[in-house]
């Protein structure tokens, strides 16, 4: 998880929800780009991202409404991640999931073909 390793909670609460929800499905996206077996420890990086992002995300919420359903999309992501093989389809409906948390980043879901 080298890439977010420094990353602090001060740091992302500087980034407005949407901004980490599009960070959290950046990172979902490229595990989800990674399927084939030899893929699976690069994968398994991706998840390890995407559950720091949303504990991070989670943690940085005041409100209640946004970091319960955080809270449902993390547990549904690290079922994918301890899944030695997840599935194409659970992946981008959890993606698709992820995106709709925030208007801005629903915008996305055209682009990454999630209508």
């Amino acid at each position: 998880m080298h890439q977010h390793e420094g990353l602090t909670l001060e740091r992302w609460r500087a980034f407005s929800a949407p901004q980490q929800v599009l960070m959290i499905a950046n990172e979902l996206h490229r595990a989800r780009k990674l399927m084939g077996d030899d893929d699976s420890p690069r994968r398994r990086s991706a998840y390890e991202r995407v559950l720091y992002l949303a504990d991070l995300t989670i943690a940085a919420q005041a409100g209640w409404s946004l970091r319960r359903e955080l809270l449902r999309f993390r547990d549904l992501a690290a079922a994918m991640y301890v899944d030695p093989s997840p599935d194409a389809d659970e992946q981008a409906r959890l993606l698709k999931a992820l995106l709709l948390l925030t208007p801005e980043s629903a915008l996305q879901r055209e682009p990454l073909g999630l209508l």
